[in-house]
Formats: structure tokens, sequence, C-alpha cells
């Protein structure tokens, strides 16, 4: 059972870590591509989109260029910061909030642009500045939108495989998380930690994706009173 435990946990850490990072930047984008016009927005969109399209390998290669002590922003982290990204659990998290970050930035998007600038209008009126009218107008009306989003990127999170082993590597209790100790224990025949993993790894995923359809179907937004 302690097997299955020590990837389950990382993979939680890893998870949690990385829905954060990917929602908070998510969101960000979101609202910043559903508000301004600019010259080359479409592309932008596309480019942020592209770690949900991109074969892991690929993305674990860009990430290995760009977190490696040879790249400039690995380079830059390790001399300033003392950080080291490569083969660390850091990595895993850098990994897998790339990959998470689309689905929240998509669903992020979709929910501000739905939102009724008429209401965020009516706030700006009321004297509120953008920062008041995001938290108490826009993001009320949005959440369900965002936090399904963040759901998915959680349940794809944990799930990450191909970038997380090219930038983290498989060091069990380090690195190893839940997708890789599977791939390990099927490659070492032990079907039972195998099975084991993977009927969590499911429960966990359904679970998310229930609770994700409910967010958007479920339940009423409302505007923070101004």
């Amino acid at each position: 059972m302690n097997t299955a435990l020590v990837p389950l946990l990382l993979t939680l850490k890893v998870a949690l870590w990385a829905t954060f990072f990917a929602a908070v930047l998510g969101i960000a984008a979101g609202l910043l591509l559903a508000r301004v016009r600019f010259p080359g927005r479409d592309t932008v969109d596309a480019l942020l989109l592209l770690p949900m399209v991109l074969p892991p390998t690929v993305l674990g290669y860009y990430l290995l260029v760009a977190f490696g002590r040879h790249g400039a922003f690995g380079r830059w982290l390790e001399g300033t910061l003392g950080i080291e990204l490569i083969f660390t659990w850091q990595g895993a998290v850098a990994a897998a909030t790339v990959v998470a970050f689309p689905l929240v930035f998509k669903a992020a998007r979709t929910a501000f642009e739905a939102v009724d600038r008429n209401l965020e209008n009516a706030g700006r009126t009321l004297g509120y500045g953008e920062w008041t009218v995001f938290v108490r107008v826009s993001l009320p009306l949005a959440w369900r939108g965002i936090v399904a989003g963040a759901m998915l990127a959680f349940a794809r999170a944990i799930g990450e495989f191909g970038a997380t082993l090219m930038v983290a590597g498989n060091i069990p209790g380090r690195t190893q998380t839940m997708s890789i100790a599977i791939y390990e224990a099927v490659h070492a025949g032990d079907d039972a930690l195998a099975n084991t993993l993977v009927l969590i790894a499911s429960a966990v995923c359904i679970v998310l994706l229930v609770a994700a359809s409910h967010a958007v179907r479920g339940g009423r937004s409302r505007i923070v009173p101004l």
C-alpha cells in the first residue's frame, strides 16, 4: 500500500500546485484576450492553446530547452534564485502547469466573454476601479466556468506523463508521479500495483469530471453587492 501511497501523494501535490499556477495565469490571460483587442490576438490565442495539441514529448523537449541548465530561463533561475527544475518535483509542477494551462485559459476566456459588459460598465459609473469591477462583477459572474476549467486542469495534471517524464524523470519517491508509477509497474509485471493506481486515478478523474459538469450547469452566479 505504501508503494501506491508515495506516488499518489506526490501526484496530488504536483497537481495542486500546477492547478494553482495554471489558474492564476489562465484567468489573467483569459481576461486579457476576452477584453482587449490587439493585432495578432488570434495568433496569441493559438500559441496559448498549443500545449493542448502538441505531442507530450515535443512539449517536454521545449521545456528542457527552456528550463535546462543551458537554457536562458533555466540558467537565470539557477544563478539568481538557486532553483533547478530538471529532475525535481518542481520540474514536474512546471510541466503539469504548462499542459494544464490551456484548459483554464480557454474556460476563463469563454466565461469572461459571456459576462454582460453593461454590468461591468455600471460598476465603473459608480466610481469603482478595474480591480474592484473584476472582483465584484466579472469574477462572480464567470466563476462557474473558471472552476470547471480548473477542475479539468487538475485532472489533466494528475494524468500528465510524457512532458513530466522528460523534465522531472522517474526517480521513485522524488519525481515518480502516479502515471509514471503505473508505466513502471506494468513494465515490471506488478499487476497489483498497476491496478491499484489505475483505479485510484480513474476514480479521481471521474469525480472531477462530474463535479466540473455540475459546476457549469448548477447553481446561480451572483454579483457581489457593490
